[in-house]
Protein backbone atom coordinates (compact mmCIF):
# COMPACT_ATOMS: atom_id res chain seq x y z
CA UNK A 1 0.00 0.00 0.00
CA UNK A 2 1.60 3.34 -1.08
CA UNK A 3 1.06 6.59 1.39
CA UNK A 4 -1.60 8.14 -0.71
CA UNK A 5 -3.71 4.63 -0.55
CA UNK A 6 -2.59 4.74 3.24
CA UNK A 7 -3.90 8.17 3.95
CA UNK A 8 -7.28 7.72 2.34
CA UNK A 9 -7.49 4.54 4.05
CA UNK A 10 -6.82 6.66 7.61
CA UNK A 11 -9.25 9.15 6.53
CA UNK A 12 -12.11 6.99 6.06
CA UNK A 13 -12.10 4.28 9.16
CA UNK A 14 -11.43 7.63 11.24
CA UNK A 15 -14.52 9.06 9.41
CA UNK A 16 -16.51 5.74 10.02
CA UNK A 17 -15.88 5.19 13.60
CA UNK A 18 -16.62 9.25 14.05
CA UNK A 19 -19.90 8.53 12.11
CA UNK A 20 -20.62 5.59 13.77
CA UNK A 21 -19.80 7.34 17.39
CA UNK A 22 -22.42 10.31 16.38
CA UNK A 23 -25.36 8.10 15.40
CA UNK A 24 -25.33 5.74 18.46
CA UNK A 25 -25.18 8.83 20.25
CA UNK A 26 -28.46 10.10 18.38
CA UNK A 27 -30.11 7.30 18.80
CA UNK A 28 -29.34 7.07 23.01
CA UNK A 29 -30.59 10.96 23.18
CA UNK A 30 -33.66 9.57 21.01
CA UNK A 31 -34.31 6.84 22.48
CA UNK A 32 -35.19 8.10 25.86
CA UNK A 33 -33.43 4.78 27.18
CA UNK A 34 -31.97 7.08 30.10
CA UNK A 35 -35.38 7.89 31.43
CA UNK A 36 -36.55 11.55 32.35
CA UNK A 37 -32.98 12.37 32.89
CA UNK A 38 -32.08 11.04 29.21
CA UNK A 39 -32.29 15.15 27.05
CA UNK A 40 -30.65 16.26 30.27
CA UNK A 41 -27.68 13.68 30.27
CA UNK A 42 -28.07 13.16 25.78
CA UNK A 43 -28.57 16.13 24.48
CA UNK A 44 -29.60 15.56 20.85
CA UNK A 45 -26.85 16.65 18.25
CA UNK A 46 -28.80 19.12 17.35
CA UNK A 47 -29.08 20.82 20.66
CA UNK A 48 -25.47 20.77 21.02
CA UNK A 49 -24.95 21.96 17.84
CA UNK A 50 -27.34 25.02 18.36
CA UNK A 51 -25.36 24.76 21.83
CA UNK A 52 -22.18 25.46 20.15
CA UNK A 53 -23.13 28.53 17.88
CA UNK A 54 -24.95 29.91 20.87
CA UNK A 55 -21.48 29.69 23.59
CA UNK A 56 -19.84 32.21 20.55
CA UNK A 57 -22.97 34.48 19.79
CA UNK A 58 -24.05 34.92 23.32
CA UNK A 59 -21.79 33.00 25.72
CA UNK A 60 -22.35 33.66 29.43
CA UNK A 61 -23.35 36.78 31.42
CA UNK A 62 -22.62 38.44 27.97
CA UNK A 63 -19.22 37.44 27.79
CA UNK A 64 -18.62 35.48 24.20
CA UNK A 65 -16.65 31.61 24.41
CA UNK A 66 -14.29 33.64 22.38
CA UNK A 67 -12.86 35.49 25.51
CA UNK A 68 -12.53 32.27 27.49
CA UNK A 69 -10.76 31.01 24.79
CA UNK A 70 -8.41 33.55 24.43
CA UNK A 71 -8.01 34.06 28.07
CA UNK A 72 -6.95 30.35 28.22
CA UNK A 73 -4.65 30.31 25.14
CA UNK A 74 -2.87 33.38 26.46
CA UNK A 75 -1.61 31.54 29.83
CA UNK A 76 -1.06 28.33 28.34
CA UNK A 77 1.63 30.13 25.77
CA UNK A 78 3.01 31.81 28.13
CA UNK A 79 3.48 28.37 30.68
CA UNK A 80 4.74 26.42 27.76
CA UNK A 81 7.28 29.13 26.39
CA UNK A 82 8.29 29.41 29.75
CA UNK A 83 8.55 25.62 30.24
CA UNK A 84 10.26 24.73 27.13
CA UNK A 85 12.90 27.06 27.95
CA UNK A 86 13.46 25.99 31.09
CA UNK A 87 13.60 22.43 29.89
CA UNK A 88 15.82 23.20 27.50
CA UNK A 89 18.08 25.23 29.98
CA UNK A 90 18.04 22.36 32.70
CA UNK A 91 18.81 19.86 29.94
CA UNK A 92 21.62 21.90 28.49
CA UNK A 93 23.29 22.41 31.79
CA UNK A 94 22.89 18.51 32.87
CA UNK A 95 25.37 17.63 29.78
CA UNK A 96 27.43 20.68 30.15
CA UNK A 97 28.20 19.38 34.47
CA UNK A 98 27.92 16.33 35.91
CA UNK A 99 27.27 17.23 39.56
CA UNK A 100 23.84 19.18 38.17
CA UNK A 101 22.84 16.31 36.22
CA UNK A 102 22.67 14.59 39.05
CA UNK A 103 20.67 16.90 41.31
CA UNK A 104 18.39 17.42 37.64
CA UNK A 105 18.30 13.89 37.52
CA UNK A 106 16.62 13.61 40.92
CA UNK A 107 14.37 17.39 40.76
CA UNK A 108 13.16 15.79 37.60
CA UNK A 109 12.15 12.02 38.93
CA UNK A 110 10.87 13.76 42.02
CA UNK A 111 8.61 17.05 40.76
CA UNK A 112 8.13 14.63 37.74
CA UNK A 113 5.40 12.49 39.84
CA UNK A 114 3.49 15.72 41.93
CA UNK A 115 0.05 16.06 39.76
CA UNK A 116 -0.35 19.83 39.43
CA UNK A 117 -3.29 19.73 41.14
CA UNK A 118 -2.05 18.75 44.16
CA UNK A 119 0.13 21.56 44.60
CA UNK A 120 -3.07 23.49 43.41
CA UNK A 121 -3.52 24.49 47.25
CA UNK A 122 0.24 24.99 48.47
CA UNK A 123 0.30 27.73 45.50
CA UNK A 124 -2.59 29.26 46.40
CA UNK A 125 -1.68 29.87 49.74
CA UNK A 126 1.66 31.50 48.70
CA UNK A 127 0.59 33.56 45.85
CA UNK A 128 -3.19 33.77 45.68
CA UNK A 129 -5.84 33.49 43.36
CA UNK A 130 -4.34 34.98 40.20
CA UNK A 131 -3.25 34.15 36.32
CA UNK A 132 -0.10 33.49 37.46
CA UNK A 133 -1.15 30.70 39.84
CA UNK A 134 -2.18 28.43 36.26
CA UNK A 135 0.59 29.36 34.60
CA UNK A 136 2.96 28.23 36.94
CA UNK A 137 0.81 25.17 36.77
CA UNK A 138 1.26 25.02 33.24
CA UNK A 139 5.22 25.09 33.54
CA UNK A 140 5.05 22.32 36.04
CA UNK A 141 3.05 19.90 33.79
CA UNK A 142 5.37 20.98 30.61
CA UNK A 143 8.34 21.40 32.28
CA UNK A 144 9.40 18.07 34.00
CA UNK A 145 8.17 15.84 31.10
CA UNK A 146 10.11 17.77 28.43
CA UNK A 147 13.45 17.97 30.68
CA UNK A 148 13.16 14.06 30.62
CA UNK A 149 12.41 13.82 26.82
CA UNK A 150 15.64 16.22 26.04
CA UNK A 151 17.66 14.72 28.48
CA UNK A 152 17.14 11.19 27.44
CA UNK A 153 17.79 12.60 24.08
CA UNK A 154 20.89 14.32 24.82
CA UNK A 155 22.40 10.80 26.63
CA UNK A 156 21.26 8.69 23.42
CA UNK A 157 23.43 10.45 21.11
CA UNK A 158 26.26 7.92 19.67
CA UNK A 159 29.41 8.88 21.33
CA UNK A 160 31.44 9.07 17.90
CA UNK A 161 28.80 12.31 17.08
CA UNK A 162 30.14 14.14 20.31
CA UNK A 163 33.77 13.03 19.24
CA UNK A 164 33.45 14.36 15.74
CA UNK A 165 31.75 17.42 17.25
CA UNK A 166 35.41 17.75 19.59
CA UNK A 167 37.04 16.87 16.40
CA UNK A 168 36.02 20.14 14.91
CA UNK A 169 36.48 22.23 17.80
CA UNK A 170 33.01 22.31 19.37
CA UNK A 171 32.21 22.39 23.04
CA UNK A 172 30.18 23.56 25.63
CA UNK A 173 27.28 25.63 24.39
CA UNK A 174 28.88 24.86 20.65
CA UNK A 175 28.68 21.19 21.49
CA UNK A 176 25.27 21.22 22.49
CA UNK A 177 23.91 23.54 19.15
CA UNK A 178 26.06 21.72 17.17
CA UNK A 179 25.98 18.03 17.91
CA UNK A 180 23.09 17.03 21.03
CA UNK A 181 20.44 18.93 19.68
CA UNK A 182 20.60 18.38 15.73
CA UNK A 183 21.05 14.27 17.22
CA UNK A 184 18.36 14.56 19.85
CA UNK A 185 15.28 16.05 17.71
CA UNK A 186 12.93 13.17 17.48
CA UNK A 187 13.11 13.20 21.54
CA UNK A 188 12.97 16.89 21.72
CA UNK A 189 9.34 16.64 19.36
CA UNK A 190 8.18 13.85 21.39
CA UNK A 191 8.85 15.72 24.70
CA UNK A 192 6.73 19.36 23.06
CA UNK A 193 3.88 16.48 22.32
CA UNK A 194 3.82 15.18 25.92
CA UNK A 195 4.33 18.65 27.34
CA UNK A 196 1.53 19.97 25.45
CA UNK A 197 -0.82 17.59 25.96
CA UNK A 198 -0.40 17.42 30.13
CA UNK A 199 0.06 21.50 29.81
CA UNK A 200 -3.21 21.36 28.17
CA UNK A 201 -5.39 18.96 30.41
CA UNK A 202 -3.59 20.84 33.37
CA UNK A 203 -4.58 24.02 32.46
CA UNK A 204 -8.39 23.37 32.32
CA UNK A 205 -8.30 21.72 35.00
CA UNK A 206 -7.27 24.35 37.39
CA UNK A 207 -9.72 26.70 35.38
CA UNK A 208 -12.35 24.44 36.62
CA UNK A 209 -11.49 23.95 40.18
CA UNK A 210 -10.59 27.99 40.92
CA UNK A 211 -11.52 30.36 38.40
CA UNK A 212 -10.10 33.44 37.96
CA UNK A 213 -12.70 36.02 37.80
CA UNK A 214 -10.15 38.58 36.21
CA UNK A 215 -9.43 36.04 33.34
CA UNK A 216 -11.62 33.58 33.18
CA UNK A 217 -10.94 30.43 30.72
CA UNK A 218 -12.52 27.81 28.95
CA UNK A 219 -12.35 25.63 31.88
CA UNK A 220 -14.63 28.44 34.12
CA UNK A 221 -16.73 28.59 31.42
CA UNK A 222 -17.65 24.46 31.72
CA UNK A 223 -18.14 24.63 35.20
CA UNK A 224 -20.25 27.57 34.76
CA UNK A 225 -22.33 25.76 32.20
CA UNK A 226 -22.79 22.48 34.70
CA UNK A 227 -23.14 24.45 37.74
CA UNK A 228 -26.46 26.44 35.55
CA UNK A 229 -27.15 22.73 33.97
CA UNK A 230 -26.79 23.86 30.43
CA UNK A 231 -25.41 19.99 29.67
CA UNK A 232 -26.10 21.03 25.73
CA UNK A 233 -23.40 23.98 25.90
CA UNK A 234 -21.11 21.91 28.14
CA UNK A 235 -21.27 19.38 25.78
CA UNK A 236 -20.42 22.00 22.65
CA UNK A 237 -17.90 23.50 24.64
CA UNK A 238 -16.18 19.94 24.80
CA UNK A 239 -16.01 19.59 21.22
CA UNK A 240 -14.39 23.53 20.96
CA UNK A 241 -11.82 21.79 23.45
CA UNK A 242 -11.20 18.66 20.96
CA UNK A 243 -10.93 20.56 17.93
CA UNK A 244 -8.23 23.12 19.96
CA UNK A 245 -6.49 20.12 20.75
CA UNK A 246 -6.69 18.79 16.90
CA UNK A 247 -5.92 21.82 15.74
CA UNK A 248 -2.57 21.95 17.70
CA UNK A 249 -1.66 18.21 17.39
CA UNK A 250 -2.18 18.31 13.05
CA UNK A 251 -1.85 21.75 12.81
CA UNK A 252 1.38 22.61 14.77
CA UNK A 253 3.33 19.49 16.33
CA UNK A 254 2.51 17.22 13.13
CA UNK A 255 3.96 19.68 10.32
CA UNK A 256 7.09 20.30 12.99
CA UNK A 257 7.47 16.80 13.08
CA UNK A 258 7.31 16.13 9.36
CA UNK A 259 9.58 19.05 8.64
CA UNK A 260 12.53 17.37 10.92
CA UNK A 261 12.86 13.65 12.14
CA UNK A 262 10.71 12.39 9.24
CA UNK A 263 12.24 14.78 5.93
CA UNK A 264 15.66 13.29 7.95
CA UNK A 265 14.73 9.92 8.61
CA UNK A 266 14.76 9.58 12.40
CA UNK A 267 11.40 8.21 12.28
CA UNK A 268 8.62 6.60 10.20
Amino acid sequence: MNEKNRQIHAFAARAVFVILLLLIWEYVAKSGMMGEKSELIFPSLEAIGDAFIRNFVQGYAGISLWIYIGNSMKLLLEGLLIGVVLAFLLSGLSMVSKTFYEICNLVISVFDLLPGVALLPVVIIIFGVKPGVIVFLVVHAVLWPMSRNVLDGFLAVPRIYVEAGMNMGLKGISLLWGVYFPAATSYIVSGLKVGWARAWRGLLSAEMIFGVASCPGIGLFINQMRTNMNNAEMYATLVVIIIIGLVVQYGVLSPIEKCTVKKWGMSR
